[in-house]
């Protein structure tokens, strides 16, 4: 894939706007919206300034006309980390919420990430496109030293394929089929090529470099499409987000 061809950041119809932070509405119903995090934001742990809290906010303003001004609360159907920018499934109700919980549960939603990882990962052999990482995880997080994690290790799988590289990154698709804390950023790291940015499993020394050499501050993880079934539809539907960051993307542009 040429620079040409990375994923642009396109500019959304609708956008949640306070103070200096910008939330792109993808889409949204009566009762759930589809929105884009930014990267450094909590979904709820910040209660006033977190994801949930401000897409609220913006629902009793008006500024989302077809979602009902009456919801108590909005709830985050899933969960990607605060460093992690893209794409949020909410809900306004309990039995939305438990609607699309439901098919996260059975494993019927379809999550794709852009991740950013150091060095030149080699595609999969022969034909295929698409390879699987298969490193077994514990339950809670790890760190750089034993990114596996201690205690009992469960089956983990992330599905991945290449679609550039640089002189000292590539960019990788990445489906989490299961889901483990930090999956993909600690089998990156399990595979020899952390996400750039990774303050718990990358090193001190590349994230130096990152920041002296490119102003490189984030974590390179996006969450890029969620493809389920929206209430009332009987196939799936699939959400993108407006594109790679433009951070990532700057980052990719400028190693050469």
């Amino acid at each position: 894939m040429n620079t040409c061809d990375l994923p642009i950041k396109s500019d959304p119809e609708t956008v949640i706007v306070s103070g200096n932070v910008r939330i792109p509405v993808v889409a949204f119903g009566p009762r759930w919206l589809v929105v884009e995090k930014p990267c450094g934001m909590s979904i709820h742990n910040d209660p006033g300034s977190d994801l949930c809290s401000l897409t609220l906010a913006a629902v009793h303003a008006g500024c989302l006309s077809a979602v009902d001004q009456d919801l108590s609360a909005i709830h985050a159907v899933h969960r990607i980390d605060r460093d992690t920018s893209g794409i949020v499934m909410l809900a306004g109700d309990p039995k939305t919420l438990a609607f699309f919980g439901n098919q996260f549960a059975a494993k019927a939603v379809l999550k794709q990430y852009l991740a950013v990882v150091h060095g030149f990962l080699q595609g999969p052999s022969g034909d295929q496109e698409r390879a699987d990482w298969n490193w077994p995880l514990a339950a809670g997080a790890a760190g750089r030293n034993d990114p596996a994690g201690k205690g009992k290790r469960n089956p983990c799988t992330t599905r991945w394929r290449i679609l550039a590289h640089r002189l000292h990154y590539s960019l990788v698709e990445c489906e989490p089929l299961t889901g483990r804390k930090h999956q993909i950023r600690r089998h990156a790291k399990l595979a020899g090529h952390p996400v750039v940015g990774d303050r718990r499993y990358g090193s001190a020394r590349s994230l130096a470099y990152l920041h002296r050499h490119h102003g490189f501050n984030r974590l390179g993880l996006h969450a890029h499409a969620l493809t389920l079934r929206l209430p009332g539809e009987a196939g799936t539907t699939t959400f993108h987000s407006g594109g790679l960051p433009r951070a990532m993307r700057h980052l990719l542009e400028m190693d050469r």
